[in-house]
This record gives structure tokens, sequence and C-alpha cells, in this order.
């Protein structure tokens, strides 16, 4: 019996299939080429080669395979939309995310925010660190933060408050609103997630990042 994970990548390549993908090149501004059947997408800092015939996926610098989760993510940024709508550079949390954002905030918060406040509570100068890896931009909320473009049209910003004695430290994960018409709520989920997961990996080694 197939996987979740193997179920739902598979279902991502044919939902792919089934767009025009000039289209999908335009509304969500990835590169297409026409000759070779592939799509190169900015992910986290990195581009990746979707190749529609060959239903393969690597990084471009390396020829790795992303891991499944990331490939998942890469298909469903690819194919999800609905309209043409931009991003709006505006933020909002997880919870004014209509669909569920609400009702799927507090394991959310359990599984990604806490691993945050965690690894960075108590260094924020190595979450910076750590952020410029994946391609985080210095913006100006809480006692630091960093915006990333994870894909073209899906930003996100992380924001830590510092810990003390008195005070316990803090965080939060914002979103465009505007990325409930690029990804279903489960994708942006998951999205938030990885983005935590791998600031939290990088957190042993900022010393030399």
């Amino acid at each position: 019996m197939k996987s979740n994970y193997r179920v739902a990548y598979d279902k991502g390549w044919q939902d792919v299939k089934q767009k025009e993908p000039t289209d999908i090149a335009r509304n969500m501004q990835v590169h297409y080429l026409p000759g070779k059947q592939q799509f190169i997408v900015p992910f986290l800092n990195e581009n990746y080669i979707v190749d529609l015939a060959r239903e393969t996926m690597v990084r471009e610098n390396d020829g790795e395979t992303p891991e499944i989760s990331a490939a998942i993510l890469v298909l469903h940024y690819l194919s999800f939309f609905q309209t043409t709508a931009e991003v709006t550079g505006k933020w909002v949390s997880l919870k004014e995310i209509p669909n569920g954002g609400m009702l799927f905030y507090p394991a959310f918060h359990k599984e990604a925010i806490c691993g945050l406040i965690k690894a960075f509570g108590q260094q924020t100068g190595t979450f910076l660190d750590c952020a410029a890896i994946l391609g985080g931009q210095m913006a100006k909320f809480g006692d630091v933060s960093a915006c990333f473009p994870v894909f073209p049209k899906t930003p996100l910003c992380v924001t830590l408050w510092e810990g003390d004695g008195e005070i316990p430290a803090n965080a939060t994960m914002l979103f465009d609103p505007s990325i409930e018409y690029f990804l279903h709520i489960e994708s942006i989920i998951a999205l938030g997630g990885y983005l935590a997961k791998r600031l939290i990996k990088l957190a042993p080694q900022a010393s030399g990042c």
C-alpha cells in the first residue's frame, strides 16, 4: 500500500499536468522550458528542475532529489492556483487564513512555532545567520525577523522576541493573505512547518554559517 506521501506526490504530478504550462509559468512566476518540458522553480534560495515528461524533480546546482515532503510542496505550488491573484505585501497570522487556519493553528504552533522558540529564543543572532542561508532578509518586526521568498508568490516572515530571566521568548510566523489563492490550507501549514524545520536544522551549525 502506498504511503500518504506517495499518494500525494503521484497526485501532484497529475494535477500539474492538467494545467497549461504557460499558465503555470505566468501565474506562479516560474520559468518554463517548452523544448524540455521543464519548469525552473525557485524554492528557499535554490532552484529546482521539474521535468514533466519524466516526472522527476532535482535541485539545479547539484542534481539532488528533494525529500518527498518538499517535492509535494513544489507540485502543489505549481498546480493549486485558481486565479491570477497577486501578493498584497501585507502580513497575517495563520489564524487569519480562511478555510481552517484558526482550526489548525494550535497544532501548527506546537509543531513549528515552539520549535523556533526553543532553537532561537535565546540566540536571535544565530537565527539571522541561519535565515540568510535560506534567502531570508531582515525585517522590522519583533526583536528580530526575517522574510523569506519561499516560492516566488508565497513569502513568509518569521519574527522572534528574545527571552530573558523574567519574560519568556516568543515567536510567530506570518503569511501574505494572498497565499489562500496559491495553496490549500494543509499545504500552507506544511510550507510553514517545512521552513521552521529547515531553520531549526541549521541552528547547531550556525557558528559556521
